[in-house]
């Protein structure tokens, strides 16, 4: 019953509508000034919300969306990515794996209004491991440094 529970999103809070919420957050580039996350609505964007820079899955979702640039290039399309914290050299080691602007998001509110967490239930689903296997035999290594939400 429990890997059955934790292969599910049954007790998971459901998500919320967040893009009220989310045009209110104050973002800034690493090493610049702040703006609001709604200044994006103007043209459109990518984005990818990074729950740790230096987590391997994320290394290797960043590459495949990198992939994409020349594409949402020449769309006109900007790439970014959003993370909530700096540890160590985790953003500039990110870099090359994401090929876009990555802002910091120092008060998590890009990550929505309700915080969703799955402890070590996470750590028994399937699909978690199949995900780790893959990143792993792609050549994908990294860190689980910081906090990860």
């Amino acid at each position: 019953a429990g890997i059955l529970l934790a292969n599910t999103d049954l007790f998971l809070p459901k998500t919320e509508r967040a893009t009220l919420y989310l045009e209110e957050t104050n973002l800034r580039t690493i090493g610049a000034e702040p703006f609001k996350a709604k200044d994006w609505q103007t043209n459109g964007a990518v984005i990818m919300a990074v729950r740790r820079p230096g987590c391997f899955l994320c290394r290797e979702e960043a590459s495949g969306l990198s992939s994409l640039k020349p594409q949402l290039d020449q769309l006109g399309v900007p790439l970014y990515a959003v993370v909530k914290e700096e540890v160590g050299t985790e953003i500039g080691d990110f870099q090359h794996y994401f090929k876009g602007d990555i802002f910091l998001d120092e008060e998590k509110r890009f990550y929505g209004p309700q915080k969703r967490k799955m402890m070590l239930l996470g750590f028994i689903r399937l699909g978690v491991w199949q995900n780790f296997r893959r990143a792993w035999n792609e050549g994908f290594e990294g860190s689980l440094k910081g906090e990860g939400l």
